[in-house]
């Protein structure tokens, strides 16, 4: 193990652990995953983000092998489809956080746009957000799903499950995951309400300025 992937073991645990102690996450739900050089890093199934063991973290070779620590997340499928159709892609996070699965259960949410650029903070480190349909958890079609949006959505929410966001790296994958919780509590919050979304051109201003993957 070189000192590169311990560390991110280290780095994932934390904040897996932050996630959980803060409440995006409950009880087993959720899986976050990290690219290396040769592979993946992913927390295992039925596992609590709570108590993540980096030791015991899976790792999964450039060829989809199980080759190290516990059994992986059954939303392996998930997670590979973001790598496979998103380069750029250096984590990825996918939670049950109450307030963006709230807005997954709704039938009036937007499928092409489930969180409008109601902030600069959500443009700059979400971006445009597809919801996906529902398929039972751990089903291979989660990952058919995500290789049909080409690569084009670097965040998704599943209907009536959740949201997944990937990141150039494992810390920014968390930050945006957590934009995207906070900014679905603002949308529920406002709902029925006149809102104020950024315009266009501001939409672009920021993607210029601050660009993101």
């Amino acid at each position: 193990m070189t000192q590169d992937e311990t560390a991110l073991r280290a780095q994932m645990a934390k904040l897996c652990a932050s996630l959980f102690q803060r409440g995006f996450s409950v009880g087993s739900a959720g899986n976050v995953s990290a690219r290396l050089p040769d592979g993946f890093l992913m927390t295992p199934t039925n596992a609590t983000l709570g108590e993540i063991e980096p030791d015991r973290i899976a790792k999964i070779d450039a060829d989809g092998n199980h080759v190290g620590g516990d059994k992986p997340t059954k939303e392996v499928f998930l997670h590979r489809a973001f790598y496979d159709t998103r380069p750029q892609a250096g984590a990825v996070v996918h939670l049950h956080s109450t307030w963006a699965t709230a807005l997954s259960c709704l039938e009036d949410t937007n499928p092409d746009d489930c969180i409008p650029p109601l902030t600069p903070y959500v443009v700059m480190r979400v971006g445009p957000v597809k919801l996906v349909p529902y398929v039972k958890p751990g089903d291979p079609k989660s990952g058919d799903l995500i290789r049909d949006l080409c690569g084009a959505y670097g965040a998704v929410l599943l209907a009536n499950h959740g949201p997944v966001v990937s990141g150039k790296d494992l810390f920014s994958a968390v930050c945006a995951a957590e934009e995207l919780e906070e900014t679905a509590k603002l949308l529920v919050a406002l709902e029925g309400r006149k809102t104020r979304l950024l315009t266009s051109g501001q939409v672009t201003e920021l993607n210029e300025t601050f660009g993101r993957i």
